[in-house]
């Protein structure tokens, strides 16, 4: 071939090389920028004619600036010079945190404290769940109650520890579960069914035979009832994270029954109950008894009536010996 071309002329022959240079440069860059796409996936954008002129040196800093791109790690710049630049990672979100508390406390008056913690919940704008009061049965056990009590998270601290200021405290614990993660999946999956939702009801919008039409509404239905479902769930997770549960519980400082020095009301009282309970038991005795006899009153009757007959007999006998002559010996 180099045969064929070359000339006598030595103009003519530079001028024909670098035409066989400009060509073979016009082929190879294309395909060789179609390659180097490839094997760096769809990130970026075909290489132009004017990029695959870039001296050499160049494209470091572009692939570096690919790979930042592509990975949510820290952000990375690249400097002027071409230099990479790690800058401060992003802030992160604060947990999403279940957290629930438990206060033990020792008080003079169970009466008077429950009154100032109902105060207390309405000053920190919380709600009573629950209520459980407990009177004691003997002199052993003391009068208790316990209050489940739902306030703001942010209010929590402050509420404990006003808590604790009604009495002596015997224990406190306090449990936080990280519900972040589940509070991200519930929102992605609820993104994603709405979207579905879409895509559906424009498939519905479409003419199509009626076995077709039912199909799409009942994947409709379906759709729709996902997202009702996971809403709620994602609402009742949103409301735990907003408001801190503590359960309260109280226990008399003394025993509710005096152990010396009974008031005479109170012995007059456990007097008359005690009279009341003699007399009731002796009733039901003798009503009792009534009815045995009731039952046995027919052999009670022959027993008697043999008896009778019996006395009866000794009597007559009696009178006949008694009115007989007493007849003189014989001589």
């Amino acid at each position: 071939m180099k045969n064929e071309l070359k000339t006598n002329n030595p103009k003519s022959d530079r001028l024909l090389n670098m035409l066989l240079i400009g060509t073979f440069s016009a082929i190879a860059l294309p395909s060789c920028s179609q390659s180097y796409n490839a094997t760096r996936g769809s990130s970026l954008p075909q290489i132009s004619a004017k990029s695959a002129a870039m001296p050499a040196a160049e494209p470091a800093p572009m692939a570096a600036m690919d790979n930042m791109a592509d990975s949510p790690a820290p952000n990375v710049v690249a400097s002027a010079d071409g230099t990479i630049v790690a800058s401060a990672p992003a802030k992160r979100s604060l947990p999403q945190l279940i957290k629930k508390a438990e206060l033990t406390l020792v008080v003079g008056s169970i009466d008077k404290s429950m009154r100032e913690v109902s105060t207390i919940i309405r000053k920190q704008q919380g709600d009573l769940l629950g209520f459980q009061d407990s009177q004691p049965i003997d002199s052993s056990s003391r009068h208790t109650a316990s209050m489940q009590i739902r306030v703001p998270s942010p209010k929590l601290d402050t509420t404990l520890d006003t808590f604790a200021k009604l009495g002596t405290v015997q224990s406190r614990s306090l449990t936080a579960e990280d519900v972040s993660d589940q509070l991200v999946d519930y929102q992605a999956r609820l993104k994603n069914l709405r979207k579905s939702e879409e895509a559906v009801l424009k498939i519905l919008e479409r003419s199509g035979s009626i076995r077709d039409v039912l199909q799409v509404s009942k994947e409709l239905s379906n759709i729709r009832e996902s997202i009702e479902r996971i809403s709620a769930q994602l609402n009742n997770l949103q409301n735990q994270v907003a408001y801190s549960t503590i359960t309260l519980n109280l226990e008399a400082a003394v025993s509710a029954t005096p152990a010396s020095g009974t008031p005479v009301g109170l012995r007059v009282q456990e007097t008359w109950g005690q009279a009341t309970h003699s007399v009731s038991e002796l009733t039901f005795n003798l009503l009792s008894l009534s009815i045995w006899l009731f039952a046995f009153i027919p052999y009670l009757l022959l027993i008697s009536a043999a008896g009778y007959g019996f006395y009866r007999f000794r009597k007559n006998k009696t009178n006949v010996a008694a009115q007989k002559p007493n007849l003189p010996p014989s001589s």
